[in-house]
């Protein structure tokens, strides 16, 4: 059996970012040769990260990359809030950004295929879980593409919006905040979908009706709502943060600038979050 010296197991981690155990029993089984033991750890790393797939991934950041035009936000998910602040899963998070910005893919599919800097997207992806031992995923991204300006603002990493603006930077972000903090779903209430306008005006309804309003008032009641509704709803018809007492429309139209369009992620929307029993999990480790 060769000599397996701690130098050697030190210069293997460096090589691969992997754990200490790993790297030894990688060496000892390619008895010192650290080729292929770093060829070991290669196949059993992405072997690794295939019985991780399965895992929630529910934790990670908003990342965003701009150049000239083009801008792209993306959300990447992990499974614990502790790898999200990782500087290796952040680079990941960070090369998901430029690739979806620079090479315009189609869906995520297509982004884990774009390369950067003679990795794709995928191979970033799979030694990031190698080296942290979490499961962790491209969720979705934003792409804008325009003649104006854009705008980005992230709320500690977990909240992202990215705006598309004619107009100056400033103004974006300073939208871009509000958008973060009053969680607008589209720009102006023409955006809003039909069905929903009608399933807000059947609701005002049965409740005017319900209160025995006439049939007259009621009509009066429920586009009264609606009117509310949309101001609630539309970034343009809410109140400016920062000065409640002007809309958007307002804060914009008196600097002659406009919003095309906005994306908003927040981390783990939507998503199953596992509840996990550690004080059972530690119980039943020690019984075995």
């Amino acid at each position: 059996m060769a000599d397996i010296t701690a130098k050697m197991v030190g210069d293997l981690r460096a090589a691969t970012g992997l754990g200490m155990m790993e790297c030894k029993k990688a060496l000892v089984e390619a008895e010192g040769d650290m080729a292929k033991a770093e060829e070991i750890l290669r196949i059993k790393s992405g072997n690794k990260a295939s019985k991780l797939a399965g895992r929630t991934a529910a934790e990670g950041v908003i990342a965003t990359f701009v150049e000239g035009g083009v801008g792209a936000m993306v959300e990447v998910n992990c499974e614990t809030d502790f790898v999200a602040k990782d500087e290796t899963f952040l680079s990941f998070a960070r090369a998901a950004a430029e690739a979806a910005a620079k090479a315009n893919p189609a869906d995520v599919e297509a982004l884990l295929a774009v390369e950067v800097n003679g990795q794709s997207v995928e191979e970033i992806r799979k030694a990031a879980i190698a080296k942290l031992g979490e499961n962790m995923n491209v969720r979705r991204f934003a792409r804008f593409e325009t003649t104006g300006t854009i705008a980005t603002y992230l709320h500690g990493a977990k909240i992202g919006v990215m705006v598309d603006i004619n107009g100056e930077e400033a103004m974006g972000r300073d939208v871009a905040m509000h958008i973060a903090a009053s969680k607008p779903i589209c720009v102006s209430k023409d955006q809003v979908p039909a069905e929903t306008l009608e399933t807000e005006r059947r609701i005002y309804k049965e409740q005017a009706m319900a209160e025995g309003k006439p049939a007259e008032i009621a009509e009066k009641m429920v586009e009264g709502r609606v009117r509310k509704y949309l101001a609630e709803v539309t970034l343009l018809g809410q109140q400016f943060v920062k000065n409640p007492d002007i809309t958007v429309e307002k804060l914009l139209a008196d600097a002659n600038q406009s919003v095309n369009a906005f994306a908003m992620f927040v981390v783990g929307e939507g998503i199953e979050k596992k509840v996990v029993d550690y004080a059972a999990e530690v119980a039943a480790a020690a019984k075995v």
